[in-house]
Parts: structure tokens; sequence; C-alpha cells
């Protein structure tokens, strides 16, 4: 089967599955560049309010294909790095909260794929990687800077230096994973969290993302959002009748920055 990025939205989840199981959902030239444009889609996409992030069968995405970033029919003056940030980026842009799935290997592209996730949830068993090392080439600085936000200085110079691979237990203790499952429920839990995430207000989820990402310059535009919307409001007042609230904010289009790519 030809090596692709498949995805399906359904209540407001949508799901993109990193496919090329002939290498261990190994990331090509044309996936990395075709994941921004499928993104943009998405989060244009009123009826999206989280995205998962995982692999076919039982692995998660095995890193870069070698052999189709040095394929001569690509454009020589394309810097296959820049093509892997790029993707890296979109995903880390997105304005809705996503999740990465995790079976199996998680190594290189695949796990600079899954750091730019909000949320990492991993299957018992599991190995992580980030190996430029093994291969002599520079980790990418926004890669880099991304990775030390998320497991601090010491445990990304473990990963970089070595090119080794940790097991969940170590990702977890180092903040690289957020769940641990076992065998055969990541697909139940992660569903069920998407679930949960579905039912929360949008506008403090995204309001969040901007935060998190360090955009305190927006605090007087998501403090008007507030008091323009009715979910504050719904919230309190399904708090206080002991219901499951129903928010209703979206964001306008154009109002909900995309560029906001920090860890």
């Amino acid at each position: 089967m030809e090596p692709q990025l498949k995805h399906t939205v359904a209540d407001g989840v949508a799901t993109v599955v990193i496919s090329n199981t002939a290498k261990r959902n190994a990331m090509t030239a044309a996936m990395w560049r075709a994941l921004p444009a499928l993104l943009d889609r998405l989060a244009d996409d009123t009826g999206v309010r989280v995205l998962v992030l995982t692999g076919a069968g039982n692995t998660f995405c095995a890193g870069a294909d070698i052999l189709t970033l040095r394929d001569p029919h690509e454009d020589p003056r394309e810097d296959p790095q820049r093509l892997a940030v790029r993707a890296e980026e979109a995903l880390a842009a997105f304005p809705k909260p996503t999740l990465a799935a995790v079976r199996g290997y998680c190594v290189g592209g695949g796990c600079q794929l899954a750091a730019a996730c909000d949320l990492r949830f991993a299957e018992e068993g599991s190995l992580f990687g980030v190996t430029p090392a093994k291969l002599g080439i520079v980790y990418p600085a926004a890669s880099t800077a991304r990775l030390v936000s998320l497991v601090g200085p010491a445990t990304a110079k473990y990963l970089l230096f070595s090119a080794e691979l940790i097991d969940t237990d170590h990702a977890l203790r180092s903040g690289l994973l957020d769940e641990v499952v076992p065998r055969d429920q990541l697909g139940p839990r992660v569903a069920e969290f998407s679930r949960v995430l579905v039912s929360r207000s949008q506008l403090t989820q995204t309001a969040a993302k901007e935060f998190a990402a360090g955009r305190d310059d927006r605090g007087a535009y998501w403090r008007a959002a507030a008091r323009d919307s009715d979910d504050p409001v719904e919230g309190v007042t399904a708090f206080l009748e002991r219901r499951e609230p129903h928010f209703t904010w979206t964001p306008r289009p154009g109002a909900v920055l995309r560029g906001t790519t920090g860890g």
C-alpha cells in the first residue's frame, strides 16, 4: 500500500493515521509535505474539536524514510529536514487540542511529531528515541527547544547525545508521556479521553493553548472573548444544576493564532 496520511472525522474528533506499514510508518517526503495542508483543512473544520495522531498497525512512526528523502525525483533544492520541521510546527500550531496515541516505535521524526502534540498517551512496551546522532545529523534548533521544554535539558541531552531508545516508564518519568496504557487498551482510553476534551469549553482550551505557548500578549483578546461568550454562564449554571454543560463558543475565522508553536 502506498505510504500516506489517512484521516477520519467523527463525533468532534479528527484522527490522522500515519500509514507506511512496510517501513514501520516512516514518513516519506510526500507525507511530510502533505501534513501541513491536511492540518489547515482540519483546523478550519468547525466539526473538529480534537485531533488524534497515531500510526497504522502496531507502530506509531519509526522516523523519516531516508531512502525517499534522497529520491532523485525529489526537488534537490528542498531541504528534507526543513520539510519535517515545517510539518512539526504546523502540528504544534494546530489551534485545537492534539493527542499522540503511540504504539510500538516512536523514533526520530516520529518522536518529533509526538513532541509537537499537546498530549501523548502510549501503550505499554512502546519505545521512544531521538536518533540524529546515529546519522550524524544536526537536530533542528526549534525541535531541540521543543524537546527541552517538554522533558528538560538533562533528558533532552540524554536522548540527543546517546540516540538510545527509552521505554514507557522512563518516558513517563521524564514528562515525555502523559499516560501509559495497558496493552490493547490504548484505543478505548484515547476515545474516552477525546470525548472528555470534546465536552469541554473550546474557549478555555484555545486560550490556554495560546498562553501555554507564551502568547500572554493575548490576554485582553481572551478576556473580551469570555465576556462575549455564553460559556462562562453555561459552565456555572451547569455546575449549580449538577448537569453536564453544553458549551457553544467556537472561534471566529482568523481570530485564533496558528503561528503559535511553543512547546
